[in-house]
């Protein structure tokens, strides 16, 4: 999975997921993918988040 995609996009790309995973018609082994990817796509959510908190700290504390 790339590093560089943006936080929109990956939001975007879980909600497509859970729609599918919801849905119930995946095989064992494409669910399986698709839970990866999604973790994978919430852990670099998370990651983002952390940075622009970080972002936003930072510019709170220089004032």
């Amino acid at each position: 999975m790339e590093n560089n995609i943006n936080f929109e996009y990956a939001v975007q790309t879980l909600e497509n997921i859970v729609t599918r995973l919801e849905e119930g018609k995946e095989s064992l082994e494409g669910t399986i993918r698709l839970y990866k990817e999604g973790m994978a796509l919430i852990d670099r959510c998370k990651c983002k988040l952390n940075e622009a908190e970080k972002v936003l700290g930072d510019e709170e504390i220089a004032r």
